[in-house]
């Protein structure tokens, strides 16, 4: 009778054992099933994640398996856009190394996707209830056919699907180069506008606007801000004669360094050269020569939809 006893025991203990080594979350997270926290952290703003250019983890952008699939992740994300199925993740993987080697916070704006360079930010709007949320990605997932993105539990309370697990969204990757230069999903690339100081505080920012004046019987262009050229009107020649010059006035600033930061995005992005003189102590950001007013138009009307309302158009004196 006591042999069996012993028998028994020993069947069992080998039995928990079985079990334990099984269970395939042993050993790294401390709960077998995802869950929301049971209280929500004291202070959240649920704030999104601000875009900004970081340089790719090289580590990260190798081909990789996961569950018998392979995956090769993006050199880029920009222009990348996708519509299809999101979840969320939470407390069973707070606290755990990501994909990218930092640590996840579930009350973080972040999120998992399978193929996009680590770190890419992300628009994320829910089809379902038009809600959007801005997420920084630094994580792989999810590992599902049905779903192409694996949201953080501050993203997904943000954009409304907690309750139900997950919904329907619109990726759009908002890519922002090392100039500056922000283009979100497959849009227009729109570049960096000077307006906001976040390099010198007492940096001097002016943008000269060109004001309307009487009609001289031909076209005329005044570059008119107190800072800006002498307000002088420059009466253009007939249509038979040589086109002068132009240019478009964008800002003047006293920071050299980030004028030229500017100039460089804008001349990339528009194909066209930029001069940066320094007069009465600004350094004037002007894009041109153009070849003829028509280029110069259309690219002064982009630049007035995309944040440089005051930018103007002149033709420089001789």
């Amino acid at each position: 009778m006591l042999f069996k006893t012993h028998i028994l025991t020993l069947l069992l203990v080998c039995v928990t054992a079985c079990t334990s080594s099984s269970n395939p979350n042993n050993g790294r997270y401390s709960q077998h099933k995802d869950s929301a926290p049971n209280a929500i952290k004291e202070g959240i703003k649920f704030d999104d994640a601000e875009p900004m250019y970081e340089p790719y983890a090289l580590a990260n952008l190798r081909s990789y398996s996961v569950l018998g699939k392979h995956y090769t992740p993006l050199k880029t994300g920009k222009g990348y856009s996708a519509t299809g199925g999101a979840s969320w993740y939470g407390q069973k993987f707070h606290g755990h190394l990501t994909s990218n080697g930092e640590t996840y916070d579930m009350y973080a704006m972040t999120a998992a996707h399978k193929t996009l360079p680590l770190p890419s930010y992300v628009k994320v709007t829910n089809l379902k209830n038009a809600r959007e949320a801005i997420v920084r990605v630094n994580d792989r997932g999810p590992f599902h056919d049905n779903r192409i993105i694996d949201l953080s539990y501050a993203a997904a309370m943000k954009l409304g699907m907690l309750s139900t697990g997950t919904t329907e969204v619109k990726l759009e990757v908002i890519h922002i180069d090392e100039a500056g230069t922000q283009t979100v999903g497959n849009g227009i690339s729109v570049p960096p506008a000077p307006l906001k100081n976040d390099s010198e505080e007492n940096d001097k920012v002016q943008i000269a606007s060109a004001p309307t004046v009487p009609s001289l019987g031909a076209t005329t262009e005044v570059a008119s801000a107190s800072t800006a050229l002498p307000q002088k009107a420059i009466v253009l020649p007939p249509d038979n004669a040589q086109q002068d010059p132009v240019f478009i006035q964008i800002a003047a600033l006293t920071n050299n360094q980030r004028i030229h930061k500017i100039g460089n995005a804008l001349a990339s992005l528009y194909q066209v050269p930029f001069v940066a003189p320094l007069e009465e102590g600004l350094y004037r950001l002007r894009l041109g020569p153009f070849d003829s007013d028509q280029q110069a138009n259309g690219i002064l009307e982009q630049l007035r939809n995309t944040g440089y309302g005051d930018a103007y158009k002149f033709h420089p004196m001789n």
